[in-house]
């Protein structure tokens, strides 16, 4: 592993701390009128969302890791596990569904996925950023039913369940942000 100082802080950047894998958010060097310069940093808990604000001596060592997102294409679930082909190499591999957790409501078969890997463990798959998907059960729209910014709950092809206004109705298809589980727009 490569060992890095706080002056190669870059945001983006990956590090191993006590056995854990996290991101840099923001960094910032201080140097106070009086006393020795310090870094305040914020980390990105890969596994969990989590973001901690921290503080440490300038110069100070920390273990460097190599973030790599892979794309690779969503087959099929088997109730215990997701599985995965590499586009390049047609290399399957099984994640269980446990560990993939809500993403997994947002993954369609022969949809693109990323998968986060910190060196060669698997930290996260994540859904493409927005997915096209069809209405296929809401409640239908009343005439007159159009006040400004009043949703319904409509479930996805998916099996999701998004807020939309409340004049789409099933069959419609519409674009989802998976991120937020967010309705964006009527196709």
């Amino acid at each position: 592993m490569a060992s890095i100082t706080t002056a190669d802080f870059r945001n983006g950047m990956g590090l191993k701390i006590k056995d854990k894998y996290y991101t840099i958010v923001e960094s910032q060097h201080v140097k106070p009128g009086k006393g020795g310069a310090f870094v305040r940093y914020k980390t990105k808990d890969l596994k969990t969302g989590r973001v901690v604000e921290n503080t440490c001596n300038a110069g100070s060592k920390f273990e460097s890791v190599q973030l790599i997102t892979n794309e690779m294409q969503y087959l099929y679930n088997d109730g215990d596990n997701f599985y995965f082909m590499d586009m390049t190499s047609y290399e399957q591999i099984a994640v269980p569904a446990d560990f993939i957790g809500d993403n997994s409501k947002w993954l369609r078969e022969n949809d693109n996925a990323q998968l986060l890997y910190a060196d060669t463990e698997l930290l996260g798959v994540n859904p493409p950023m927005f997915i096209e998907a069809e209405v296929v059960e809401t409640v239908p729209g009343a005439k007159g039913n159009t006040v400004q910014g009043a949703t319904k709950p409509a479930t996805i092809d998916t099996g999701a369940v998004v807020q939309v206004p409340m004049y789409l109705n099933e069959g419609e298809r519409i674009k989802v942000d998976t991120r937020t589980g967010e309705f964006v727009q009527r196709l």
